[in-house]
């Protein structure tokens, strides 16, 4: 019951965070700026945020996904990202190893990639380059460490995904170099269930 109640209290607080005012404002002003510029991209930025806000919605009742199912709901995430920062950073999916039947904790993805672009900088010059690399014991995040003086430290970020999946008895590795950032993410196994 205390797991199931912190498992909760994170989708309420990453729910809260995806559907914050600063990310609904960001939205908006890209929106705004392409209904002008190119309708089309507008028409597109749109299915994309509303593909976005739909997954993290549908997380009520659902504290466990497949990587399948994170890898779908990233790419809207993906594409948002692209039309807000444009080609300032990019980004790899390489799945070495993969089951379909491998579960993670919803959001885990795109709270690891949010991180990256808070605490780094990104220019056309010096991009921020992100890399996802799925293999059969665990889904790696990495980018290229360009660090931000603007950072802002609050929030839901690392700390907060690394106690979920101590509740699954499962530890977060990070590691860091001089020049990358890196963070390993290990799998739940999809035998796991709750009432």
């Amino acid at each position: 019951e205390k797991a199931k109640r912190k498992v909760l209290l994170y989708q309420h607080e990453t729910l809260r965070s995806q559907l914050n005012p600063h990310f609904l404002f960001n939205s908006l002003n890209v929106l705004s700026s392409l209904i002008y510029i190119n309708q089309e991209s507008a028409n597109k930025f749109t299915k994309a945020l509303s593909k976005t806000y739909r997954y993290v919605l549908s997380l009520t009742h659902q504290p466990l996904v497949t990587v399948t199912e994170e890898l779908l709901a990233l790419d809207s995430y993906i594409f948002l990202m692209r039309m807000w920062f444009e080609n300032v950073f990019t980004f790899t999916v390489n799945k070495i190893a993969f089951s379909e039947q491998y579960k993670i904790i919803p959001l885990t993805l795109q709270l690891l990639i949010e991180n990256a672009f808070k605490h780094n900088s990104a220019t056309e010059e010096s991009s921020l380059n992100i890399i996802i690399n799925i293999d059969n014991d665990y889904i790696t995040v990495e980018n290229n460490i360009q660090p931000s003086g603007s950072a802002d430290r609050g929030g839901i970020g690392l700390r907060y995904i690394t106690e979920q999946y101590k509740i699954h008895n499962k530890e977060v590795k990070v590691e860091q170099t001089k020049q990358m950032f890196i963070v390993k993410i290990p799998y739940i196994q999809s035998w796991i269930t709750w009432s």
